[in-house]
C-alpha cells in the first residue's frame, strides 16, 4: 500500500510507542489522525510538529473505555478525511497487578481499553474498508501476550486475547482487509527503571539486549507499505524473549 494521502488513525498516539509510530509513517505524506485521550498539550504540539513538515493531521479525543467516544472518533475522522484507510490499534492500558490482589476494577479496565476498544475500532472501521474493497488494520500486541507474566495477569490476557482478535479478524475481513499484529518485546523501558532492571531486562532476550523505538516502527511500516500479501501474522519484536 503506498501511503501517501492514506487516511490513518493511531490510537494512542501522543507519547512514547504511538508517537513514534506516526513520526515514521509521516515520511511517506498520509493523512493522519492522533488520538489521545489525556494527553492534549502533547497531542496537539506533536501535530503542530508534523505539520510544519507539510503533513496533514488533526489531534482527536476520546476515551476509548466508552464506545459512544469510539464511535465519535470513526465519525470524526471521516467527516474530516472522508475515509480511513488504515487502523492502528496502539493505545493500551499498563500497570503491575499482583495476585490475587486484582480488583474487578483493574480487571474490567484491561479489558475494555486493551481489547473491548481495538475490537469496537476494528468493527466501525471495517464497514467503511469493506464497502471501497481494502484497507490494513495493526494492533500493537505484546510478547506478554504470548507468554504470561505472572504480576501482569490481565494485561497479559488483554494482549493475547488481541493476538486471537487479529487472526479472528483476518479471516472475516479476507481478501479485502488485512489484519495483522506486531509484538514488541523489551523496546521501550518504563522511565523509572533502575540499572539493575534494564539489565534484567536485557537479559531475558536471546539477543542479550534491549531494542529501540524504530525496530517496532519499522515491522509495522513494513506490513503497510511492504507487504500485501501478509494477514493474520503475529510479529514478534521482542530479542527473541517470547522463545527464551
Amino acid at each position: 500500500m503506498e501511503l501517501k494521502n492514506r487516511v490513518i488513525i493511531i490510537t494512542g498516539a501522543a507519547q512514547r510507542v504511538g508517537k513514534a509510530i506516526a513520526a515514521r509513517l509521516a515520511e511517506d505524506s498520509p493523512k493522519l489522525v492522533i488520538h489521545y485521550n489525556r494527553s492534549v498539550v502533547s497531542a496537539r504540539k506533536f501535530v503542530r510538529e508534523l505539520q510544519g513538515k507539510n503533513v496533514e493531521a488533526v489531534a482527536l479525543q476520546a476515551d476509548l473505555a466508552d464506545p459512544f467516544q469510539i464511535r465519535r472518533l470513526v465519525a470524526q475522522t471521516v467527516d474530516r478525511f472522508g475515509t480511513v484507510d488504515v487502523l492502528i490499534n496502539n493505545a493500551a492500558v499498563f500497570y503491575r497487578t499482583p495476585f490475587p490482589d486484582i480488583s474487578e476494577h483493574d480487571w474490567e479496565k484491561f479489558m475494555r481499553v486493551n481489547l473491548r476498544a481495538p475490537f469496537l475500532l476494528s468493527r466501525e472501521v471495517s464497514k467503511i474498508m469493506l464497502e471501497k474493497g481494502n484497507g490494513k488494520i495493526i494492533n500493537i500486541a505484546d510478547v506478554g501476550g504470548i507468554r504470561p507474566w505472572a504480576n501482569f495477569i490481565p494485561y497479559s490476557v488483554s494482549k493475547a486475547g488481541l493476538i486471537m482478535l487479529t487472526q479472528a479478524l483476518a479471516k472475516a475481513l479476507a481478501p479485502k482487509v488485512t489484519v495483522n499484529a506486531v509484538a514488541p518485546g523489551p523496546v521501550l523501558l518504563p522511565e523509572n527503571y533502575t540499572d539493575e532492571q534494564k539489565a534484567i531486562s536485557s537479559e531475558q532476550t536471546l539477543l542479550k539486549r534491549v531494542g529501540n523505538l524504530r525496530d517496532v516502527t519499522e515491522a509495522i511500516y513494513f506490513l503497510l507499505a511492504g507487504s500485501d500479501f501478509m494477514t493474520g501474522a503475529v510479529i514478534p519484536v521482542d530479542g527473541g524473549r517470547a522463545i527464551l
